[in-house]
């Protein structure tokens, strides 16, 4: 995949309208997590020092194309001059007069924020009047939001028809990541796919088949592939109803060579809460008045052992119930190991998904893998093999 970058194009004097992400974690009219801001900061910094007029678009949260104060990007302008060292701008608006007019008053290096694009309608009916309103503000587009990139909305891809658009460095990065581990990865390449249900990923588990060497399942999905194999997983979280998708998929890897890795032990308990009794038993003999909710330390330690034989890994979702001590073991000493093993140079490892950069943080390895997508959406979209709008746009 071949897409234009920062690198082609000369920015200075010219008014740059910056697709961000500002979609971060608020409570109680706080930010507690500023990496999105941190992610996107390279990109900025490098158009207002180019002589760029900056101007910086985003969502946040779902006001439903209507005015709702406390989903302004206010606050969100205010962390992102924190985070820079330098002014930065804001307008209560994203399109029309006001909008126009402080975008009239930006001199080169300058950065402005619009207000939230979600409180117009047009923004995610991916209306033409409203992509050309954001248009008007600017010269050139840049997208650096490809967490965004898998929704074909005005201020992804419409605008995006309508200027000479570009990748930012944030997202040029995620999509070189991304290439590089499933595109066209150095082989073997394994996946880790984990989270409680088959059905939710069905198309990705489809689509790895078909591009990995081989597939390591976990979470409460590896329950209904071990039930789909006829063993009894107590009262385990299970889909009945999906046995026969699992069984396909099974066949369907054994069909083009993909090996499929499943638990061969786990740690059970009697009910889900922290720290209960537990006992650690092999997958074919689960009491049936447990439950399984992690994967066992002889699973792990197998998959460990396997690390020095891959060149490539893909991991979304956690192998156990990791918010819940002690149901956190399988995925840390996992992550742990990785991380190691991306510290020698032997491994590239890219992780993505929500649930998974939380476990990769608690794990304390967040920092240490080839790359980490702060995408959940985008990045699961992109790994069932779907064409993302956002970023088609980009593309040579």
């Amino acid at each position: 995949m071949s897409f234009r970058t920062l690198d082609t194009v000369d920015v200075a004097g010219k008014r740059v309208l910056l697709r961000a992400d500002l979609n971060v974690p608020v409570r109680d009219g706080k930010i507690t997590d500023l990496t999105r801001i941190e992610r996107l900061s390279p990109t900025i910094r490098e158009l207002a020092d180019k002589g760029a007029k900056v101007v910086v678009c985003s969502h946040f949260d779902r006001p439903k194309g209507k005015r709702v104060p406390e989903m302004s990007l206010a606050p969100m302008a205010a962390a992102l001059g924190e985070v820079l060292g330098r002014r930065v701008r804001f307008v209560e608006d994203c399109t029309g007069t006001a909008a126009e007019q402080a975008v009239d008053l930006l001199a080169p290096g300058d950065i402005l924020v619009l207000e939230n694009t979600r409180f117009h309608a047009g923004e995610e009916k991916n209306d033409p009047a409203f992509s050309a309103g954001l248009a008007k503000l600017a010269d050139i587009f840049v997208n650096d939001a490809f967490s965004a990139a898998h929704r074909a909305h005005a201020s992804t891809e419409g605008v995006a028809h309508l200027l000479p658009s570009y990748a930012g460095r944030l997202m040029q990065a995620e999509l070189e990541a991304l290439e590089s581990a499933l595109g066209s990865p150095v082989r073997p390449v394994a996946a880790i796919v984990g989270g409680a249900k088959v059905s939710t990923k069905l198309e990705l588990l489809g689509n790895l088949v078909a591009k990995v060497n081989v597939l390591v399942i976990g979470g409460a999905m590896a329950n209904t592939f071990l039930a789909a194999q006829g063993k009894d997983v107590g009262k385990s979280l299970q889909e009945a109803d999906m046995h026969a998708t699992a069984r396909d998929i099974l066949a369907k890897a054994e069909a083009v060579g993909c090996s499929i890795v499943l638990p061969i032990d786990a740690v059970v308990a009697a009910e889900f809460k922290a720290n209960p009794p537990t006992e650690t038993v092999s997958v074919d003999a689960v009491p049936g008045n447990m439950m399984i909710l992690d994967v066992g330390p002889a699973s792990v330690a197998a998959l460990i052992r396997q690390l020095p034989s891959l060149k490539t890994l893909v991991w979304n979702g956690p192998l156990g119930a990791f918010e819940t001590p002690p149901f956190d073991a399988a995925t840390v000493a996992l992550a742990q190991a990785v991380a190691e093993a991306t510290r020698k140079g032997d491994l590239r490892s890219v992780a993505g998904g929500g649930d998974t950069v939380s476990a990769l943080r608690h794990a304390g390895v967040i920092d240490q893998l080839s790359y980490v997508s702060s995408a959940g959406g985008a990045f699961l979209e992109w790994l069932e093999g779907k064409t993302l709008p956002g970023v088609a746009v980009l593309e040579d």
